[in-house]
């Protein structure tokens, strides 16, 4: 019985990700969580069902591929420190982000769409998204087509596993290509990849999550791109402390590298600055470690650029 009502929840999940569209009415949200561009909601169900369902409803839509899964409370304990539970799950539809990325390479940088699952102390979950206004706000993609059934399919997802109506985020006062740094590189793309490969993974105190073509996923559902890869790694002695100031910040961690050839044949590295999502998040305290990830990121960056 059970099995058979999940078949049928994944069969009307699938219907309304074909059909649905943006809502146009939006929420203030109006319990304790207010960052600029994240949709969320509160649900009764306990971390690990609410888990289950997001994870079966997502591989039970074809087009869609799970990208990765990151527990990051297991990953504060693998380091000696503790983390209340908190995980992100990495997810995409070639056939809806290549679009975006065709406008704007540099939306690769918040591709795939990411789902964060996270628990207090006392165990009252939320599951939260960043909103797709926040993606047309901060690369310039209102006007793709695929971005409102994005749109739809983030709401019905969380929605899952809500005990409540979405308080869906309007972007907040993101800016155009707000907290990314871009850096040019004298290296091919083929170069400049290999260099920051080589750099993360000979780095004892670095995880490589997950390497991503989005050029490649692209290519296998017909559509063209350019040159566009993307590298997520992560430290967790460094993230797990900002994650216990502020849990949604678990949606921007792993940090990820955006390495693109753009339509001038020049290729650049791109990659958020820590300082923006904690800002973007309200972390508190822990300067040394925001100042540690920058150096990091930026001495990798420079590595990968350099001939």
């Amino acid at each position: 019985m059970l099995n058979k009502m999940k078949r049928t929840i994944a069969y009307i999940l699938f219907v309304s990700i074909i059909m649905i569209t943006c809502k146009d009415d939006t929420q203030t949200p109006d319990d304790n969580i207010e960052v600029s561009g994240l949709s969320y909601a509160n649900s009764d169900e306990s971390f690990e069902d609410a888990n289950t369902i997001i994870i079966d409803a997502l591989n039970a839509v074809a087009p869609i591929g799970i990208i990765a899964e990151v527990v990051h409370s297991d990953n504060a304990t693998s380091v000696g420190l503790t983390l209340d539970p908190t995980k992100v799950i990495l997810f995409g539809n070639p056939t809806l982000g290549t679009p975006l990325m065709q406008k704007n390479q540099l939306t690769g940088l918040d591709l795939p769409q990411k789902m964060l699952l996270f628990a207090d102390e006392n165990g009252a979950l939320k599951v939260a998204y960043n909103d797709v206004s926040y993606l047309s706000q901060r690369h310039d993609v209102g006007d793709v087509e695929s971005l409102s059934t994005i749109a739809g399919a983030l709401n019905n997802f969380a929605s899952m596993v809500a005990n409540q109506d979405l308080m869906l985020s309007d972007g907040g006062t993101v800016q155009l290509a707000e907290g990314i740094i871009v850096k040019s590189s004298q290296n091919s793309i083929e170069d400049t990849y290999n260099k920051l490969i080589d750099a993360v993974s000979g780095n004892e105190q670095l995880r490589i999550i997950r390497e991503l073509d989005h050029q490649a996923n692209a290519a296998s559902v017909n559509l063209d791109l350019g040159p566009t890869k993307l590298l997520v790694f992560g430290n967790p002695n460094l993230g797990t402390p900002l994650m216990q100031s502020t849990q949604t910040i678990g949606i921007d961690l792993p940090q990820k590298m955006l390495v693109y050839e753009n339509a001038d044949g020049e290729v650049n590295v791109a990659y958020n600055d820590p300082a923006f999502l904690a800002a973007r998040h309200g972390v508190e305290g822990n300067e040394d470690i925001i100042t540690t990830m920058t150096n990091a990121l930026n001495n990798l960056s420079e590595i990968a650029i350099t001939p």
